[in-house]
């Protein structure tokens, strides 16, 4: 994975990445909390040669001897009898072999002191027992080099640092183990997040769509939270209206302009005439987007008619407001013109609206007919036909309707869609020998993690900006911005 791959898992699951992290410093605090305190203590002694025995005539063979024996003596202080001197000399209710657990000697190196380091449940019983194991220490040499404990032979262990009373425990220790938790909780949390953008199956990106499809993404239309059931058009005017009222609806109006602008550069000599809108499931915003799509085309001044081709759960009629009644059905059924079942729309009249009529029992062979063919045929001579179309995956309505035009474009949801999903409606498509013109990502986010993959992350606030009323110039213009290279499908 590249730098930006693992930017992207952040950005995509940064909150759970935090959470993870977070909770296992917080089970690390906790577990600091119910652990037992443990204080520490240290008392130092030195072993010494007895330069006035008589054993011992020259000072520098009693340090060499010291020296020597020094290392026997660490041993000595890990010793049972030095124990049980230390639990009746304090009166420590504790078995000598956990007390010679709670106490190390060592030996400094290149040095004839040894250390004695007590830990215990409280500062006072730490101190004394540090003294106290120097002092059985001490009785143990003098026992082992004369037979008497209180008699001190040729060497002998002399304290020369007393225990300090420890002002805090020693364990558990709170900044180690919350270092050791956000370490692991940050291994966990990266894990988490490249577990995640391993098994995510949900469109996030364009170009890991046109990777994993093979078909070019020819429009991204970013989220509206304004849309209802009966507004969500763009204006008639292609968005170019300089009216404030209009301003939030700029960022739509332009990703339906470069919509546009894909689609008629597809093929410079031959655009496509028929274009069915589609989508693998229901709710990705096909009809809202084959709506505002005509509206786009209508307002670049060609003549553009909108179908409604789903017969099954028809929702154009709703989207413009328009009465109830005769449509695509009645025509094909010969109980009904074209002309008097289109409705004209816009300022400039070049847009016609045919609902989908009554509900035939059979959708499927009413939109393969031969008269669909001829009709989309007889139409397209003189406008550019828009359909709607149910979803691919459900019903071969689509499928069936994108045969008979110059291609589909599906509709897909970023973070919902699958690829499996998106996959099996493409090959829906294939499969019924119709052509995929490209795939256009909806609700794309203009905040948060995945605006940045589609460039809404900074534009967001100039589109906030642009909703509240101010004096402003001019309106945006109907030039499109920069555009993907377009791809064969």
């Amino acid at each position: 994975m590249e730098l930006k791959d693992y930017l992207r898992v952040f950005r995509a699951h940064w909150l759970g990445m935090v959470l993870i992290t977070a909770g296992v410093i917080a089970i690390a605090f906790g577990w600091t909390l119910v652990q037992p305190k443990v204080y520490t203590a240290d008392a130092t002694a030195i072993v010494q040669a007895n330069t006035d025995s008589a054993d011992l005539g020259l000072t520098s063979l009693g340090d060499n001897v010291a020296s020597r024996r020094v290392k026997t003596y660490v041993d000595l202080g890990s010793s049972r009898t030095v124990a049980e001197q230390v639990i009746e000399e304090l009166g420590i209710d504790q078995s000598p072999e956990s007390l010679v657990a709670s106490v190390s000697v060592s030996n400094p190196l290149d040095t004839t002191s040894l250390r004695v380091t007590a830990n215990a449940p409280n500062p006072e019983q730490a101190r004394d027992i540090a003294e106290a194991w120097v002092r059985g220490m001490s009785d143990a040499v003098n026992t082992l080099e004369t037979g008497d404990a209180e008699t001190p032979g040729a060497v002998f262990l002399s304290p020369v640092d007393s225990a300090r009373l420890p002002s805090s425990p020693s364990s558990p220790n709170v900044r180690l183990a919350l270092a050791i938790g956000g370490l692991i909780g940050l291994a966990l949390a990266i894990g988490y997040g490249l577990l995640r953008y391993t098994l995510d199956r949900r469109l996030r990106s364009v170009e890991s769509v046109e990777r994993e499809t093979g078909v070019a993404v020819v429009g991204t239309v970013p989220e509206e939270k304004s849309f209802t059931a009966d507004n969500r058009l763009i204006p008639f005017d292609g968005g170019n209206s300089a009216s404030s009222s209009n301003a939030h609806l700029f960022a739509i109006a332009e990703a339906m302009r470069e919509l546009r602008t894909n689609i008629q550069f597809m093929d410079v000599d031959n655009p496509p005439r028929v274009i069915v809108v589609t989508s693998p499931l229901p709710g990705d915003g096909k009809s809202t987007t084959a709506s505002n799509l005509a509206i786009t085309l209508a307002s670049s001044g060609q003549n553009v008619v909108l179908l409604d081709g789903d017969l099954r759960r028809p929702m154009v009629s709703t989207i413009f407001g328009l009465p109830k009644g005769a449509g695509l059905s009645d025509v094909l059924a010969g109980r009904a013109e074209l002309a008097h079942v289109a409705h004209r729309t816009g300022k400039n009249g070049r847009l016609l609206v045919v609902g989908a009529g009554m509900i035939p029992p059979n959708p499927s062979e009413v939109l393969g007919s031969t008269r669909m063919k001829e009709l989309l045929a007889t139409i397209s001579r003189e406008a550019v036909v828009i359909i709607d179309a149910p979803p691919l995956v459900p019903v071969t309505d689509a499928a069936v309707l994108a045969h008979s035009a110059d291609g589909a474009v599906v509709v897909a949801t970023v973070g919902r869609t699958t690829y499996e999903v998106l996959g099996k409606a493409l090959g829906n498509l294939e499969r019924a020998g119709a052509r995929a013109l490209g795939i256009v990502l909806n609700r794309v986010p203009r905040r948060g993690s995945g605006a940045a993959y589609y460039g809404y992350q900074y534009q967001g606030d100039y589109y906030q900006a642009e909703s509240e009323p101010q004096p402003r110039k001019a309106g945006p213009s109907d030039t499109p911005g920069p555009r993907r290279t377009q791809r064969s499908a």
